[in-house]
């Protein structure tokens, strides 16, 4: 019964969500129990009730909010997204409170096009593989056959939102069909406020931070300018770009070079937490990190992906900048670590944005840098929440409210809303002085079943499907209200 199990993509097949056949498979083991218990007199009411509130479940549609969880996209981190889409989905399902939808979003930078999928769709493998189905949709005859067997089942279990076969909408479309908008996308679109332009044209609320905030915390290089200037710790940094390199390969080099030692982090400045993170250890590597992030063609040089380390059918975007940073080491600090913090906000009876920032978790990697499956994909990364600042629980804590302070700031100055995640380094030295070190924020964290935001929300006493109508609810009141962020 896993989330990636063959059982719920074959109920799937059929029309029925997670949620849906779950209940279906209840209901059906009630069934057989009156007939292997026949003395138990309490199974029947058992069976009736359920009846009864499978079809309150149903007269109760119309008063759900229904959320369109958009997910996938065209970036590096589009099969992320999908993870994380689901499960925002198959959470929402199980309440009794939301109607979700599930709409899949492709294209590119110039054009978005969205997809209102059935669930047999939202559960294929990768976000490619759905983009495939959605744009070349078929039903084999065998399944039509079943599906035509089993409308007695669908008919009672499923809701009048569901639909059995894609169907491409338009952003004013999706205002037609859905109140609100969970965006389930990280890195672009999303991360970079293009979405959110979109849904507020058409009037949809929608979770995580605003238009102009989004703009500055997909741009690496932007969020460390303004951190730093505002007395908070980040790297060294330094932003290079494609102009230079075509012009002279050989200057380029030593002109980073001549700013940073070796070895340092290369990034793409504007696309989400794990694309293309590189600890680059020499020239050889330098120039190979160059040459694939300015390449014109989309395929990979095999010579360079190999001196990168590259793994089979690792992404790699082509960007025009990207970011040269110092890397953070443990200098002489006592105890040095990475750690990652989520935050939620609410607004109080004034309209004022309240900061509730989570215990942090503690990221261990097992290579150079954290990649896209350690950080999101269960059995994949390992996180330790809360983070062991130290052995004596009271001074834990103290660092521990140090480094929370230190989000807040940042998350406001980067006037962050909704949630969001935020990665660093600590360094704590023998005389009790804390750093903390800014490495980047998401303002749409990944929010796959196995991503540490869940660890750190259940800390702070928040059940996963709580926390989401949280985020949900944020996006409804920052709506018909003006946020104060301080």
């Amino acid at each position: 019964m896993m989330p990636s199990s063959f059982f719920f993509h074959q109920a799937a097949e059929i029309g029925l969500n997670p949620s849906q056949f779950l209940t279906y498979i209840i209901r059906t083991s009630l069934l057989e129990r009156t007939i292997d218990m026949r003395d138990r007199k309490t199974i029947p009411v058992l069976l009736k009730e359920l009846d009864k509130a499978i079809l309150s479940l149903k007269s109760a549609e119309s008063t759900k909010i229904r959320a369109a969880v958009i997910m996938g996209g065209y970036s590096s981190e589009r099969h992320i997204s999908v993870e994380s889409g689901r499960n925002i989905y198959e959470k929402l399902s199980s309440s009794s409170k939301y109607a979700p939808l599930p709409i899949f979003l492709t294209g590119n930078n110039d054009e978005h096009q969205l997809y209102h999928i059935p669930v047999n769709l939202m559960l294929k493998d990768n976000a490619d593989d759905i983009r495939e189905k959605a744009e070349h949709f078929s039903v084999h005859a065998v399944i039509s056959e079943i599906m035509m067997i089993c409308e007695g089942i669908t008919s009672k279990y499923t809701d009048a939102q569901s639909v059995l076969q894609p169907r491409k909408i338009s952003y004013t479309e999706l205002a037609e069909i859905a109140d609100e908008v969970f965006i389930a996308l990280h890195g672009r679109p999303g991360e970079d406020g293009e979405i959110q332009k979109h849904l507020e044209k058409v009037g949809l609320p929608y979770n995580g931070s605003g238009i102009e905030s989004s703009k500055i915390t997909i741009n690496k290089y932007d969020t460390n300018e303004i951190l730093r200037k505002n007395g908070l710790l980040v790297a060294q940094h330094e932003l290079v770009n494609i102009n230079d390199y075509k012009q002279d390969a050989t200057k380029f080099i030593k002109d980073i070079l001549s700013k940073f030692h070796f070895p340092f982090i290369a990034k793409p400045v504007d696309d989400g937490c794990s694309s293309a993170v590189k600890k680059v250890k020499n020239e050889e590597e330098l120039r190979s990190f160059a040459t694939l992030i300015f390449r014109q063609q989309e395929e990979l040089s095999a010579i360079e992906a190999s001196i990168l380390n590259l793994k089979l059918k690792e992404e790699f975007p082509r960007k025009n900048q990207f970011l040269i940073e110092e890397l953070i080491e443990k200098k002489d600090s006592s105890h040095f670590l990475e750690i990652t913090g989520g935050m939620l906000t609410t607004l109080d009876d004034k309209g004022n944005c309240v900061y509730q920032v989570f215990e942090a978790s503690e990221a261990l990697s097992e290579g150079d840098v954290l990649s896209l499956e350690e950080k999101f994909l269960a059995g994949q990364g390992q996180n330790i929440t809360p983070a062991r600042y130290a052995k004596d629980p009271k001074e834990r804590q103290r660092i521990s409210e140090i480094v929370k302070a230190e989000f807040k700031k940042a998350a406001i100055l980067l006037k962050i809303e909704g949630y969001s995640r935020i990665d660093a380094f600590v360094r704590i030295f023998k005389d009790g002085k804390i750093e903390v070190i800014f490495i980047e924020v998401n303002s749409l964290p990944g929010m796959t079943p196995a991503t540490c935001i869940f660890h750190q929300s259940a800390i702070a006493g928040f059940k996963p499907y709580e926390f989401i109508d949280k985020i949900l609810e944020y996006g409804r009141e920052k709506k018909n209200r003006t946020v104060d962020i301080h």
